[in-house]
């Protein structure tokens, strides 16, 4: 069984752009397929995590909202 280190970052209560620098500055210190989960409650978050990962080439893994907070899970490329 692999067990595979997924990185963090917290940006409920921060609004746009601040999740997308906070997962920027994250993701460029993880290696190449290494996971990052970020919780944010901005909803223009979805749109802007979709167009972030198409324009860096980060795979969005998974995505989803409970109570608020969006889920992202992103694999750095």
């Amino acid at each position: 069984m692999t067990t595979e280190t997924i990185h963090r970052v917290d940006a409920r209560g921060l609004a746009c752009p601040m999740p997308i620098v906070k997962t920027a500055q994250a993701i460029a210190t993880m290696s190449s397929g290494e996971l990052l989960e970020v919780l944010a409650t901005d909803p223009g978050s979805t749109k802007d995590f979709v167009a972030w990962s198409r324009t860096t080439g980060h795979a969005l893994v998974e995505q989803d909202e409970e109570g608020g907070v969006f889920r992202f899970l992103l694999r750095r490329k």
